[in-house]
């Protein structure tokens, strides 16, 4: 069995989803004080079009029971690629 799985943005609840994303925000150091008063809230906004456009991934390790926004170098640099689960089965 992998330790990583990914977790589909739609089997979250809003508020889980958020919190991962602000997490995200936070962890990548964006900046949240821009001038346009979007603020966290914006990079929520556009990291949400990133996840719909696959461009970033929700992961979940099974070793650590953590789970994590990741870009796709991220999920790639633990040496998985996004379809290996299907392959293996494990989604």
């Amino acid at each position: 069995m992998s330790r990583f799985i990914e977790v589909p943005a739609r089997m979250l609840p809003p508020d889980t989803l958020n919190a991962l994303l602000e997490a995200f925000v936070t962890r990548q150091g964006y900046d949240t004080t821009d001038t346009t008063g979007e603020g966290m809230h914006g990079w929520v906004v556009e990291l949400k079009k990133q996840l719909e456009r696959n461009e970033l991934i929700i992961a979940h390790d099974l070793e650590l029971e953590m789970t994590e926004v990741m870009t796709l170098a991220q999920w790639r640099s633990f040496g998985r690629d996004i379809a290996d689960d299907e392959e293996e089965g494990d989604i």
